[in-house]
């Protein structure tokens, strides 16, 4: 009895380290797989990015890039893009601020927060402007207000419709009130493009918060947003400290602001485009 408690097995010193070595041989590489963190399904990325990076066992809208967007939503080959060698300086001297936008370059591959241009959708023309997380969260610094604010002015030179695709964690803490001034900038350049009847659509996605809620992103004609995006000035906890109170689970997300009249419609991200396009027709039927 003794000798077959101490025989080898499949699971012996010997086994278990060929088994590591295998293991390390057939390791896969980083990057190839993405976790969805409603579900916690595993993902291959190719198959994520074919979805347009919606889960397809819970359908969790993940966040997604500012170029794999707008290859969404327009025409192929219509993109003419504004300002693309606008890049941020540091005016307050705030420290690592310089090394910070050069990691964010880097993740990226872009020069800032949001990309600015020219486009159709169903050959109606149009300006578009997505932000992209990936880049300091979507932070709003002075070149992403004025970028925003350079392409609706375009729009209103040329009397086209706008569209703003939101991703923010808010203003620019390295900026300071050059950041906060950005809402004012932007907010006065729709204001313009409002008097002029021209159409501007705003698309809330995850997150949407901080400075951005509180001007450009929710001052839109018609207000659109993604499932499960997370909406809202200051975050959750700071608010229940504050009110001594315990907010709803849903508090700050799309649904809630639907449901509570903030919003005009949830749309599904394989429906975006097709919503735009019919959007920008009906305005343009109208003038």
């Amino acid at each position: 009895m003794l000798n077959k408690i101490f025989k080898k097995n499949k699971y012996s010193s010997m086994n278990i380290t060929n088994m590591d070595k295998r293991r390390e041989e057939t390791k896969v590489p980083d990057g190839m797989w993405e976790k969805c963190k409603k579900c916690g399904i595993m993902i291959y990325k190719d198959n994520l990015k074919a979805q347009q990076m919606v889960c397809a066992s819970c359908n969790n809208h993940m966040r997604m890039s500012a170029r794999d967007r707008i290859d969404s939503i327009l025409d192929k080959n219509s993109f003419i893009e504004l300002d693309s060698d606008m890049n941020s300086v540091n005016p307050l001297e705030f420290n690592g601020y310089k090394e910070k936008v050069q990691k964010s370059k880097e993740k990226s591959k872009i020069n800032e927060a949001v990309i600015t241009g020219q486009g159709t959708i169903d050959n109606n023309a149009t300006i578009i402007c997505v932000m992209d997380s990936n880049f300091m969260m979507g932070s709003m610094g002075s070149v992403v207000g004025e970028k925003l604010t350079r392409a609706i002015e375009i729009a209103t030179e040329n009397r086209l419709p706008v569209i703003i695709f939101s991703a923010s964690g808010g203003a620019r803490m390295q900026e300071g009130i050059f950041s906060l001034m950005q809402m004012v900038k932007t907010s006065a350049a729709l204001s313009r493009h409002n008097q002029a009847g021209l159409l501007y659509i705003s698309v809330l996605t995850d997150p949407t918060t901080g400075g951005v809620s509180a001007s450009f992103a929710m001052q839109g004609d018609i207000i659109l947003a993604e499932p499960g995006a997370v909406i809202g000035f200051a975050g959750r906890r700071v608010i229940e400290q504050t009110i001594r109170q315990k907010l709803p689970e849903e508090f700050q997300t799309s649904e809630f602001l639907l449901e509570h009249g903030f919003i005009d419609k949830i749309v599904l991200r394989k429906d975006m485009r097709k919503t735009l396009a019919q959007i920008i027709a009906m305005h343009k039927e109208v003038l």
